[in-house]
């Protein structure tokens, strides 16, 4: 066998490995500290976020997890005309935190994280982070108060001051059980650390 051949062989057996990362969720979304035993790199992702930010695990988490359900490139569906006719995806949000393109841009700029990616938890999280303590500095917003931080983190800050999410009753909704969840991590985080 050639070594070209020996070569193209090993590159393909590699990346039928996978070998650019581990985008899969946990397996157990429900219990936090299930999910910061399998995948300790987000734990430690956000405790600096935590430390740098002021934003507790426990809202990071449950926000992620209504974003992609800790899925690294989580994307959001494709748009169809008839059905059929592909037209795109609905919007460019990606990654761990579902940023969308100019806010991503936005956090790299400000925050001089031209390397950041959004399928890195580590980036993720300082996205997060960066986001909601702009949005408690802008609308007074706590960092600890999970459902108006999503609210404002789905709507945009100035849809969140305009209160758009009100005559969206399925996003209050979503914003009740980001609540509800980050209650739940919170205390399952206090009996695991």
């Amino acid at each position: 066998m050639s070594s070209f051949l020996r070569a193209s062989v090993l590159l393909l057996l590699l990346a039928a490995c996978g070998g650019g990362g581990n985008f899969s969720a946990p397996r157990d979304l429900e219990n936090a500290c299930a999910i910061i035993a399998e995948r300790p790199q987000y734990r430690r992702a956000m405790l600096a976020t935590e430390r740098k930010w002021g934003v507790p695990m426990h809202v990071q988490m449950a926000v992620i997890h209504q974003e992609s359900k800790f899925i690294g490139n989580a994307r959001t569906p494709h748009r169809y005309a008839l059905g059929v006719i592909p037209l795109g995806r609905q919007s460019s949000a990606f990654g761990y935190s579902q940023a969308l393109d100019g806010t991503w841009e936005e956090y790299q700029e400000e925050e001089r994280q031209r390397r950041a990616r959004r399928d890195r938890i580590k980036d993720a999280t300082d996205f997060m982070g960066w986001y909601m303590h702009k949005s408690e500095q802008s609308l007074g917003i706590s960092k600890h108060d999970a459902r108006n931080q999503y609210l404002a983190y789905h709507d945009g800050r100035s849809g969140y001051a305009r209160g758009t999410y009100n005559s969206k009753p399925w996003l209050l909704a979503v914003a009740g059980r980001v609540e509800t969840r980050a209650q739940r991590y919170r205390a399952q985080l206090a009996s695991c650390r």
